[in-house]
């Protein structure tokens, strides 16, 4: 029988819900009407004085060869970092699921990572693949690769996916594992006195039954490219080089903190949430049908 919470009025219901309702106004909402707000101005060079020019920073924005890079650039590097990040965490998720010796002390290993920050995963992945004080970087030379993503931009964004890549598995390894353990073992059983072999046991019971669980990981995981890799990009090449690595998220820092440009900035991060709502409802609108609940 479900039970429910019954009030005798308005009062406490609202109490509960005002710190949160605080929380997203203060942090999220007001941050964003000043943001929309600031994309209408362009302030002089030393940010004393505005003035209101409409719709002038969208189309200087629009008329940037350098802001298509960034675009084509972010679809890339998400589209890697998330298809990467996603199959190496249902890979070790599944075996993490089997009976195992030292299995907990497995499992514990692949979660340290998502307690890194991102600045500091983009350091270390720098200090083993710098070309020339790199632990990694003499046996890829070794082998006959010049390697050297200080100046060419191919091993920049190789570098940059591995080190995003390496900081998000832990979170969706977490995920997928508590998808996995979910799972009624009687199902699968009953597939493999069916005669289905573990492969097919896989793409016709297990991964289904985990579409809820990959559905949310997608959503989350193009969230966290789009944004939360900032850190490892100005860790790890700050956009070089010739800005081959430079992102959305992180022209928006370039263009304001940088450049002084505080307008144009503030349209960028205006398209970039635009984007990243877009593709979201899009997400929700059209692969979720395909997801079993």
């Amino acid at each position: 029988m479900e039970k429910r919470a019954h009030f005798s009025g308005w009062t406490l219901p609202l109490l509960l819900i005002v710190p949160q309702m605080a929380i997203t106004v203060i942090f999220f909402y007001w941050p964003a009407s000043q943001a929309i707000w600031q994309s209408f101005l362009r302030e002089d060079a030393f940010g004393l004085s505005s003035e209101f020019v409409g719709f002038e920073n969208y189309v200087s924005l629009f008329e940037q060869p350098e802001y298509y890079r960034a675009m084509v650039t972010t679809a890339i590097f998400s589209s890697l970092v998330a298809f990467f990040s996603l199959a190496c965490a249902l890979l070790l998720a599944t075996q993490a699921d089997k009976n195992l010796r030292g299995g907990h002390a497995f499992k514990t290993l692949l979660i340290w990572p998502y307690a890194v920050a991102p600045a500091i995963a983009g350091v270390l992945w720098i200090f083993m693949f710098h070309p020339t004080l790199g632990t990694l970087s003499r046996p890829i030379k070794a082998v006959g690769l010049d390697w050297n993503p200080m100046l060419n931009g191919n091993h920049a964004m190789t570098l940059l996916v591995l080190s995003a890549t390496w900081k998000q598995i832990s979170y969706n390894f977490l995920f997928f594992l508590a998808g996995l353990q979910a799972i009624p073992k009687s199902v699968i059983e009953a597939a493999a006195i069916d005669g289905a072999g573990p492969l097919r046991r896989f793409w016709t019971v297990i991964f289904p039954l985990l579409s809820p669980t990959t559905f949310f990981l997608l959503v989350v995981n193009i969230v966290y490219v789009f944004f939360d890799t900032f850190g490892i990009i100005d860790a790890v090449t700050g956009g070089g080089p010739a800005g081959t690595t430079t992102t959305l998220v992180y022209k928006v820092y370039a263009d304001g903190r940088l450049g002084g440009d505080l307008g144009g900035s503030a349209a960028q991060s205006v398209i970039l949430m635009i984007i990243v709502i877009a593709l979201t409802a899009i997400q929700f609108r059209y692969v979720e049908r395909k997801v079993q609940y």
